[in-house]
């Protein structure tokens, strides 16, 4: 299933608005298709991210894959958490899941998409 709430990009990250602040994670789709989450590396808190960039890796099981953020700003948390538990991304990817929190700058949602967009580019 896919949360209705939230905004998604095309590199199956989600995101959810919290006034300025985007909690931003993978999806569902993104952590099946990774495996079991063994590692986790993403940026310090004060780092800047752009809409599109890569701003950290997952490495499961079966390969490494980049983390792309899907808004331009500054990272205000990141989820330290996964650091010891990497596998709770694949139980739990729209909540303890969450990867970062970023400050937004600009139109947060901008070349994202809904959930129904989302589930039409997974299904394709």
């Amino acid at each position: 299933m896919i949360p209705e709430d939230l905004y998604y990009s095309r590199e199956h990250e989600w995101v959810r608005l919290d006034g300025d602040v985007a909690v931003i994670g993978i999806t569902d789709f993104a952590q099946d298709q990774l495996g079991d989450i063994v590692f986790v590396d993403l940026p310090d808190s004060g780092e800047a991210v752009q809409a599109g960039a890569v701003v950290g890796e997952l490495e499961s099981t079966k390969s490494v894959s980049d983390v792309f953020s899907p808004v331009d700003g500054e990272v205000v948390e990141r989820n330290d958490a996964l650091e010891t538990t990497p596998e709770v991304i694949n139980s739990d990817p729209y909540g303890e899941g969450w990867l970062l929190k970023v400050k937004v700058s600009g139109d947060a949602t901008e070349g994202l998409l809904d959930a129904a967009a989302y589930g039409a580019h997974t299904s394709g």
